[in-house]
């Protein structure tokens, strides 16, 4: 083979490669996790729990896909709506718009939020009171359904943040069943094993641009390919990490693709 086609060949592959990765930011995927603990009740057993983190509304994307995801979220029907943080990318001109469009998100059981690293605290925490979206950063609530309970609570994003779990946790009991929102995992050495029974996080985009999905040569953690992604069981609480849905620096992801993580809870005895 000539030296021309050679190069013609490494060109054509070079843009092909390229195209797979701005199109895989499109290809969102579902992904489903069952729940299983004695600690649901009865009344929680089959709920759905829908779990978005990373939209980094921005010039890579624009309010009319953050419309959309809303869409595809609210076609899932899920009972309970959470929010891992980082909604916007650097453009601060966004913050008010996507919450606009995040407050049509339906859920009976409520829409929950916690904040990110990319998110401007006084003007998201604003966006958050003007929206029908509730602030779960150092908070806890209960949920109740047919006079029975399951706890929800977040802390303050890791890196410019405060973690006041007790506040989270609130009056929680092992015996009770417990889910944290923290939008970054390195928080998760932290968390207390004996009352919170699932963690939710998403901050490193699953390594966004991956040597096909076995790892990444950059995640944004302390604990390198620890916390990428995936599901994780440490003794009695599982760990859920998302890819998140939007893209930093480049609007590229390979092998990383973009999830909607759905949660079922499923009681066993």
């Amino acid at each position: 083979m000539s030296l021309t086609k050679i190069i013609i060949a490494i060109t054509a592959l070079l843009v092909l490669c390229v195209a797979y990765m701005y199109a895989e930011t499109y290809w969102i995927e579902t992904k489903e996790v069952v729940i299983e603990s004695s600690q649901i009740p009865a009344s929680f057993d089959g709920k759905k729990i829908v779990f978005l983190s990373d939209i980094h509304a921005g010039p890579s994307f624009s309010i009319q896909r953050v419309d959309a995801l809303v869409k595809q979220v609210n076609d899932m029907h899920p009972d309970l709506i959470l929010l891992g943080g980082d909604y916007i990318d650097k453009d601060y001109s966004y913050v008010s718009p996507v919450f606009d469009s995040l407050s049509d998100l339906s859920a009976p059981l409520g829409v929950y939020g916690v904040l990110g690293n990319t998110d401007p605290q006084y003007r998201t925490l604003n966006a958050f009171g003007n929206s029908t979206i509730t602030y779960l950063g150092n908070e806890g609530f209960w949920i109740n359904q047919s006079g029975e309970r399951i706890r929800i609570g977040g802390v303050g994003d890791y890196n410019n943040g405060a973690q006041i779990e007790e506040k989270a946790i609130g009056d929680t009991q092992p015996s009770d069943f417990m889910i944290m929102v923290t939008h970054n995992p390195d928080y998760f050495p932290e968390v207390n094993e004996n009352v919170v029974d699932l963690v939710l996080s998403g901050h490193t985009h699953g390594g966004q641009i991956t040597f096909f999905g076995l790892w990444a040569p950059v995640v944004n953690s302390k604990y390198g390919q620890k916390y990428r992604t995936g599901v994780q069981q440490y003794n009695n609480t599982t760990l859920v990490v998302s890819n998140g849905i939007g893209t930093v620096i480049l609007p590229f992801r390979f092998f990383a693709r973009p999830q909607i993580i759905v949660i079922e809870l499923k009681r066993i005895d």
